[in-house]
């Protein structure tokens, strides 16, 4: 069966695929795993015993090391996952021993907006139903490990409202004396639910728990999410989160999931979930799917596992990132590679001509509506005005050392005159820059990506990081406002400054790398802001601590940590063939 991704939606090219994918072992095999390395999930499907490979892989070569990231996206999204696949499938047809690492698609953006995040037409990673649904359990693990601590804390609270010390002494606790006012974290689930972001608990009698505000945020969002995806064995993880600051007393000390005495606890959900998950391309070449999307809110990077097993796997590891460069890159730059000790031979800047229209003042890109006319005909003059932000992620890569390689992810809508322009102006800016058909064409369509990766990742590479941790907290801030968002300074909320003086007078500032949370729709806070916004401030709202995943996250601008489901899901398209329990209409 020929698939044509022009007639064929992307689940049925799976589904057509899937027919003939490699059986797990196999695909193991080949990979350079052993039968004893490798726990099962039936016939498509496995996860990878990280400490037994690890051990056994110690001293190997180190693969050449490349990361995907990408301009602002539109609210489409410009295919990063899609070119990390096609990437991987472009260095197989060439011969090369190749594997990835992606990020396990969320149901936030599966079910709303986005759809999955296992690529699209012929770069996509199989089997797609259960990476988008279920997997392997991971997410349902982090959601159960967070709201465990959530359940020790609230009934803490409630019992020590309710029993006097001598009560508690016979149960051998301590009286914590939690702030209500001053409690750091909420509850979590892996959909968009606005309704949620704001709540009242415990309402009722004394027995039905303590009555505060609460409210909930993304799973991937979770700190426990960022500490999966930066631990670096399960005794890492064990003591990151034993590390998490889940409220304050009345005195102003931390309450952490150790104090709870829930930290072993939280740990025993997440025993299997810090094994890497492992599936394959299209095209038969393997894939780490580790950790959790959403770079504005998180980490958003495959874990610092899959991408250790990768790098002493092949010849060739292919790595992503979160959104823009902006965000998802500076993240991976300064924190991931920091805390594995891994530094990229190469780094893949995905770019569209429809995102460079918008950001050249082209209409708004809205899900579920058809793009006007400028972005199906040629417009040379939005695509020049809108390579100003091409040229801002341009500069952000360049800042740590590497060159970078400009993608352009191709539309049949293209005109050639467009894609020639934007080749003369990054590669006038110091990128290399190459057109790929992965979507429409799979792993041959990105013959030239491939190539170019190689050459890059022949050169020497002089990557440096943006910042030392002995910089205190707020000249940090300021350093990534200006030197990667293009801001001319920081303000903070009162709360927010008070946070970073007393973080800074703490040493966490020096001991903490920095998370920013901010919009992905703009290099500003603000998503409206298009192109290379100037002239701008940027306003930390609210400074968290990520004490067990070992940063802390300055807030910026209204970016809220539960996203909100639009009024045109893609939950309203996906449904079941109930002769044959397929599911349809996945994205």
């Amino acid at each position: 069966m020929e698939l044509d991704p022009r007639r064929m939606q992307d689940w049925q090219i799976a589904e057509a695929a899937e027919e003939q994918m490699k059986p797990i072992g196999r695909l193991a095999a080949e990979l350079g795993l052993r039968d004893d390395e490798l726990v099962p999930y039936g016939a498509k499907l496995a996860k990878v015993h990280y400490a037994k490979a690890l051990e056994r892989l110690d001293g190997a070569p180190r693969a050449k090391y490349i990361d995907v990231t990408a301009i602002t996206p539109t609210p489409l999204g410009e295919g990063k996952t899609t070119t990390t696949l096609g990437l991987i499938q472009g260095l197989g047809v060439l011969g090369k021993r190749v594997c990835g690492a992606i990020r396990q698609p969320s149901g936030g953006p599966t079910f709303n907006i986005k759809g999955s995040a296992a690529g699209g037409g012929l770069a996509q990673c199989i089997p797609l139903t259960p990476l988008s649904i279920r997997f392997t359990g991971d997410i349902d693990c982090v959601t159960n490990a967070h709201n465990l601590a959530m359940v020790a804390m609230t009934a803490r609270m409630q019992h020590e409202r309710n029993y006097d010390d001598a009560r508690l002494a016979q149960s051998h606790l301590r009286r914590l004396d939690i702030d209500p006012d001053r409690v750091q974290i909420g509850w979590a689930m892996d959909f968009c639910a606005q309704s949620l972001r704001s709540i009242r608990i415990g309402r009722g009698g004394k027995m039905d728990g303590f009555e505060m505000d609460s409210g909930f945020q993304m799973s991937v969002a979770s700190e426990v999410m960022a500490i999966l995806s930066v631990a670096t064995d399960l005794r890492d993880l064990r003591e990151r989160i034993a590390h998490m600051v889940v409220a304050y007393d009345r005195q102003g000390n931390e309450v952490t999931t150790g104090d709870l005495d829930v930290d072993g606890a939280m740990t025993a959900w997440l025993v299997d979930a810090i094994n890497p998950n492992l599936v394959q391309t299209l095209e038969g070449q393997p894939v780490f799917v580790h950790a959790g999307p959403f770079a504005n809110i998180a980490i958003g990077q495959s874990s610092i596992i899959a991408d250790r097993l990768g790098t002493r796997l092949g010849e060739y590891h292919i790595t992503e990132s979160g959104f823009g460069a902006d965000i998802g890159f500076e993240k991976f730059w300064n924190l991931k590679c920091r805390m594995s000790g891994l530094s990229p031979d190469a780094v893949v800047l995905v770019a569209t001509i429809r995102a460079l229209k918008m950001h050249g003042g082209g209409p708004a890109v809205k899900a579920g509506v058809p793009l006007a006319d400028e972005y199906v005909t040629e417009n040379l003059g939005l695509v020049e005005a809108g390579c100003e932000n091409l040229l801002a992620h341009i500069d952000i890569v360049r800042k740590s050392g590497v060159r970078p390689i400009v993608c352009i992810n191709s539309f049949h809508t293209d005109a050639q005159a467009e894609i020639d322009l934007v080749r003369r102006i990054a590669e006038a800016a110091g990128a290399r820059a190459v057109c790929s058909e992965h979507w429409l064409k799979g792993g041959q369509g990105a013959l030239e990506l491939a190539e170019a990766v190689i050459e890059t990742c022949n050169e020497p590479s002089h990557f440096q990081f943006l910042y030392d941790l002995t910089m205190p907290l707020r000249q940090r801030i300021e350093l990534i406002a200006k030197e990667v968002y293009g801001a001319k300074g920081v303000t903070y909320t009162d709360e927010a400054l008070a946070k970073a003086k007393r973080l800074e007078a703490e040493s966490y500032g020096t001991r903490l790398g920095t998370c920013m949370a901010k919009t992905q729709l703009s290099l500003s806070h603000d998503p409206e802001l298009k192109g290379r916004p100037t002239d701008w401030v940027l306003p930390i709202n609210d400074i968290l601590v990520y004490k067990g995943a070992g940063f802390v996250v300055p807030v910026a601008g209204s970016i809220r940590l539960m996203p909100g489901t639009g009024s045109n899901p893609a939950f309203r398209r996906i449904d079941v063939d109930v002769e044959t329990g397929k599911v349809r209409g996945l994205f």
